[in-house]
């Protein structure tokens, strides 16, 4: 592979629902380009984008794939991204290093949820697109609802720059609107094809809303529009590069990737009108030791910078890091600042993939993405830096999982393994959560839901060898007291010799705090020597509430009598006698159990405002509140963890699979009457 300075760089990420089409696209880039002289098939299980094992068995990507294609003097670093919407890591990484994307549609279904959702996340951090209609060569599309769709669905900036021509029940070919030059698969031209007379107008049509849009980029090309001017084909292409860099259009292109129909016109358009990584805003970093934030351009004049923004952990290779380099030159041999762990660490290896294939390289300029190998200290969200300048990127914000899974080991002899490979598959996707829950016993993982976890535990079973099985998450209860109450506590043991005594009267009463202790002795009737091992006492005795074994919070005690023995008094003897102070008081407080309630920020389109929040009541919660964002609804919410354990799957059905939720844990409140004992009941056991 050549060398590619910066101007000649396209970093593209490849965005889509699940199913339209992506890594097929890579594959017929691959082919067009000459790569490759047979395409892989995902059905067939071999294609360079979806390498890994449980992709093949999924028949869909699960992990971002680098393949970077060559074509008109660029090279074009393809990021194709999972289109499972619960792979957020993958799209969130991806969407930060590149600076154009392509989203593909399924002619045969439209705009569908995942178009939007990454059409959101495009439009939020201001990345220019095109959107390619795949598989135009299915029977019976009409395209003019498509684009209706497109129009409505993502907005009227969407203008089709490539339309269909051939026979109206079969794809053949398409005419280029700006240019009006037909590509045509059935040998024939444009010009010879019967339905270019019915397309023609239509055709022109088109191309008018786009030289009205090229117009409106500046006040010269207005006038010459409205005067009756030629605009030169120079002006044309300058005006579209700014208009679809800035947002302003969007182009639409028809193909069909299976067939190689329209690849080598999106190869055109995205070199011609997508940004160089030198383009759109500087970058910026903040300088190592303080909270001074720095300007970086991407050059290769400027001081070395990269960012790590994927890691995979292969067994044979080991730790492949995925750089996209933000500023100056990296060079096989280059010894890098690694903020981080602030050391220095040398890079020995540097290559482009094809999938997993290697292509070794020497060097790579400012904006290229090159792979490493072998440094275990780097990792996703990372930076290396050169020497001189040591400066660290923000790492990216990732929303808290939403759904938990307790696993445990198939095979007993496996519970030390499964730690050390949820430990270095995290190192691989940073968005997964794992909690070893002492008060249950259980080992969680969280998730964006449970095909999310499913596929960690695939990757844990095939790359680690260790199986797991699934258990419901048990939700972690807190007991409390309700009222205020005394109890007098008399541990009084005597065995010969020196005995045991603590004798000792406190006061329980509801707090905000956690726990609080306090005394009111007077007169020595307790000593002072004492009161820690009171507290003690107390804080054990909490650990496990009276009802179901639960913590005890919310709890002030105070120490306000009691008497000792000059002999037998020692500090064990007071921390039994609160235990029994506690138990004493018991009748008295009245005791209850507490359950987590979390804040929920649930976006939903408007249409399943009154299901969700219809459900949302029947889960016993609470509407704070609802905004409107972007053309969603968001609706925040008080509700009980225990109602909402399996929500990721159940606000999908709800909605299609367009809804999205954030979850926080916010405070502890008192379980109904009504549920207590099958709590209890269900603890003890």
């Amino acid at each position: 592979m050549k060398e590619y300075k910066t101007k000649n760089l396209r970093n593209i990420a490849l965005l889509g629902h699940l199913g339209s089409g992506k890594t097929s696209l890579t594959e017929s880039l691959l082919n067009v380009t000459g790569v490759t002289n047979v395409k892989g098939e995902v059905e067939r299980k071999n294609t360079k984008s979806d390498f890994l094992v449980e992709e093949q068995t999924r028949i869909a990507s699960m992990q971002t794939s680098l393949i970077p294609i060559e074509a008109h003097d660029c090279k074009l670093n393809f990021l194709d991204v999972p289109g499972n919407d619960e792979l957020i890591s993958e799209l969130y990484h991806a969407l930060e290093v590149v600076k154009g994307a392509v989203i593909l549609i399924d002619a045969t279904k439209g705009v569908e949820v995942g178009t939007e959702r990454v059409w959101n996340e495009i439009r939020r951090r201001r990345i220019p697109a095109v959107l390619f209609i795949n598989k135009m060569d299915k029977d019976n599309i009409d395209y003019e609802a498509l684009l209706e769709d497109i129009r409505t669905k993502l907005g009227k900036r969407a203008v089709p720059f490539t339309y269909p021509i051939g026979r109206k029940e079969d794809f053949e070919g398409f005419v280029n609107v700006v240019e009006m030059k037909a590509r045509i698969y059935n040998g024939n031209t444009c010009e010879d094809a019967e339905i270019w007379d019915e397309k023609k107008p239509k055709v022109e049509q088109l191309r008018e809303m786009i030289m009205e849009s090229v117009a409106e980029t500046s006040e010269e090309l207005l006038e010459k529009y409205f005067g009756g001017e030629e605009i030169t084909n120079e002006e044309i292409t300058h005006a579209l590069n700014h208009a679809i860099i800035n947002g302003e259009l969007t182009p639409v292109l028809v193909g069909s990737v299976l067939k190689n129909i329209g690849v080598n016109t999106l190869l055109k358009m995205l070199t011609d009108f997508l940004p160089s990584p030198d383009m759109l805003r500087e970058l910026e970093a903040t300088k190592v030791g303080s909270d001074e934030k720095l300007q970086v351009k991407t050059l290769d004049e400027e001081p070395f910078s990269g960012f790590v923004f994927k890691t995979m952990i292969d067994p044979f290779v080991g730790t492949i890091s995925f750089i996209k380099v933000n500023s100056g030159i990296l060079k096989v041999g280059d010894e890098v600042y690694h903020a981080q762990s602030d050391s220095t660490v040398k890079i020995n290896t540097l290559m482009t993939l094809i999938g997993k294939d290697q292509i070794p390289m020497d060097l790579a300029h400012a904006g290229d993405i090159v792979v490493t190998t072998k440094l275990d200290a780097l990792k996703t969200g990372h930076t290396i830096t050169d020497p001189k300048r040591k400066i660290v990127y923000d790492t990216v914000k990732l929303p808290t999982p939403v759904i938990y899974q307790a696993i445990e080991p198939d095979n007993e002899k496996d519970e030390d393994k499964i730690s050390m490979a949820l430990t270095k598959l995290n190192i691989e996707d940073p968005s997964f959560d794992i909690q070893r829950n002492k008060e249950t016993g259980q080992l969680l993982i969280g998730g964006y839901g449970i095909s999310h976890i499913k596929y960690i535990t695939d990757r844990m079973k095939n790359l680690y060898k260790v199986s797991v099985s699934f258990e419901d998450q048990k939700i972690v209860y807190r007991e409390t007291i309700k009222k205020k109450g005394v109890g007098e506590g008399k541990h009084k043991k005597q065995s010969g010799g020196a005995g045991q005594f603590g004798h000792v009267w406190i006061r329980f009463e509801p707090t905000d705090k956690l726990f609080e202790f306090s005394e009111e002795v007077f007169g020595g009737a307790v000593p002072r020597s004492y009161f820690p091992a009171v507290e003690k006492g107390l804080i054990r005795t909490f650990e496990k509430g009276p009802l179901a074994g639960f913590p005890v919070i919310h709890v002030k005690a105070t120490l306000y009598d009691g008497s000792y023995h000059s002999v037998d008094s020692n500090e064990i003897s007071f921390v039994m006698a609160a235990d029994l102070a506690f138990k004493a008081a018991l009748p008295e407080i009245q005791p209850t159990i507490l359950e987590p309630i979390l804040h929920l920020t649930i976006t939903v389109k408007e249409s399943y405002v009154g299901d969700v929040m219809g459900d949302m009541n029947k889960r016993r919660g609470r509407i704070l509140g609802m905004d409107q964002a972007d053309g969603y609804t968001v609706i925040n919410a008080y509700v009980p963890e225990a109602e909402v354990t399996t929500y990721a799957i159940d606000l999908k059905a709800m909605t299609q699979g367009s809804g999205q939720f954030e979850r926080r844990f916010d405070r502890y409140e008192e379980v109904p009457q009504q549920f207590q004992s099958k709590i209890i009941e269900q603890y003890k056991k």
